[in-house]
């Protein structure tokens, strides 16, 4: 991991730690408390337990650096331990929602607990440099379940959820689906920057491409019916074989959440029940419908080292930014993040201010993209956190890119999200790439 020298002063660490519980609990502040105990799936997890895991994490970040730091409870770490094995037996995940205590009151007031002794930690100790990363750790763990207690809110509630914020669409103008030509050559992939990043971000490495063609836009819906309604998913032809055995077994007829009103799509999202948008990227794919669309279509899934470089490259300047825009943090004129509190996809040339180098659109927001690469640690990685990212170095696909739910801080260019293949309640989306 690397960090932001303006992270090392105890306030600033304070500071962004507080803005970071706010966040979390901005999104579950409309929630009725019936909502917080239920578990609707065994993917997902009760809000309740998000609250509570998102704190219980900070304790196992101060025993790593305090040996003589004492675990609130045994009862709340045994049931809020997501997958730690170092800290006893996890809680089975599909379980969750079947636990009435600790009650809603109680996970509340260990949240506010476990921030008083974090602030108090911050304030009383001269933290090394491996302290301070292991805090920032923290910051962005919390970060990533944000983003899946959204994925969670729209599967447990859906168009009954209410955000605090919500904000208008953007509306673009007429766009059209083009591909991009990318020039091959070394490319150096992984993080470039000085300020936080995950250990499966680095090292920086060279890896050779060879010249190829990508997708300016992602899938849209449009072009994902065209799959559909050509007999996608009645054929084996187009899918992988264990893609093609959950096709069947599960009944997949279309992405998550559509369903057929009156012979016509529809998806019901945060944003209601509402006929498919043409122009909005395809939404809650898994990477076998992703990897069967492009067979399909005649072209493939890009590899994260292609989608990096059509992201972050400037083959004119010869450099590297972390964002496709630059270097600058993400803002609301170029892409749609969590903040910008859209509360679904927009439409397909929606922020042209985002745009990369090589002319890519929404490559940061809207839909996490699903890439050919398997998710595995780079040559010469070395592990920041041991039981983090590491062990799920086996049977996974990296995404890359970021969605709507996505917190600002926790995304940039090189960021390599993971699932299983079979996973679509995520925002996840795709473009595809093709051969020269």
């Amino acid at each position: 991991m690397t960090t932001n020298p303006e992270l090392t002063s105890h306030k600033s660490l304070i500071d962004q730690f507080k803005e970071t519980r706010k966040r979390t609990l901005e999104l579950v502040k409309t929630l009725e408390k019936d909502d917080f105990v239920v578990q609707t799936a065994f993917f997902m997890s009760p809000p309740k337990w998000h609250i509570g895991h998102v704190s219980w994490i900070y304790e196992a970040i101060l025993s790593k650096i305090d040996k003589n730091y004492e675990f609130y409870s045994k009862e709340f770490s045994e049931y809020l331990n997501s997958y730690y094995q170092q800290f006893g037996v996890p809680h089975d995940k599909g379980l969750r929602g079947i636990i009435s205590r600790p009650t809603v009151d109680q996970i509340f007031q260990y949240f506010n607990t476990i921030n008083q002794r974090v602030e108090k930690f911050i304030q009383s100790q001269t933290l090394s440099d491996k302290a301070k990363k292991l805090i920032i750790m923290g910051f962005h763990h919390e970060c990533q379940h944000q983003e899946l207690l959204v994925y969670d809110l729209q599967h447990l509630l859906a168009e009954q959820y209410r955000p605090v914020r919500k904000n208008e669409m953007p509306k673009p103008g007429n766009t059209e689906q083009k591909t991009i030509m990318i020039k091959g050559g070394l490319f150096s992939l992984g993080y470039n920057g000085k300020e936080y990043c995950y250990d499966i971000e680095l090292p920086q490495h060279k890896v050779y491409l060879n010249d190829f063609k990508i997708d300016a836009y992602p899938v849209t819906n449009k072009e994902y019916l065209k799959f559909i309604d050509d007999g996608g998913y009645q054929t084996y032809k187009h899918w992988l074989s264990d893609g093609w055995e959950k096709v069947k077994k599960n009944e997949w007829k279309s992405p998550m959440y559509w369903e057929k009103i009156d012979g016509q799509w529809h998806i019901r999202d945060f944003l209601g029940i509402r006929k498919i948008n043409p122009n909005e990227p395809v939404c809650h794919v898994s990477f076998y419908e992703a990897a069967a669309y492009c067979k399909w279509a005649g072209k493939r899934l890009p590899t994260e080292a292609e989608w990096e470089k059509a992201a972050c490259w400037n083959e004119e300047k010869q450099e590297k930014t972390i964002f496709p825009w630059g270097n600058e943090s993400p803002s609301e004129q170029n892409c749609n993040l969590l903040e910008s509190y859209h509360w679904g996809v927009t439409e397909i040339g929606s922020y042209p201010s985002g745009q990369s180098p090589s002319g890519c659109h929404q490559m940061i927001g809207d839909v996490w993209e699903w890439t050919s690469s398997e998710f595995v640690g780079y040559p010469g990685f070395k592990t920041g956190f041991d039981e983090y990212n590491d062990k799920w170095f086996t049977n996974q696909k990296v995404l890359r890119g970021g969605s709507f739910g996505t917190p600002q801080m926790s995304i940039r260019g090189s960021y390599r999200n993971f699932f299983r293949l079979d996973e679509r309640w995520l925002f996840s989306g795709f473009r595809c790439a093709e051969d020269i």
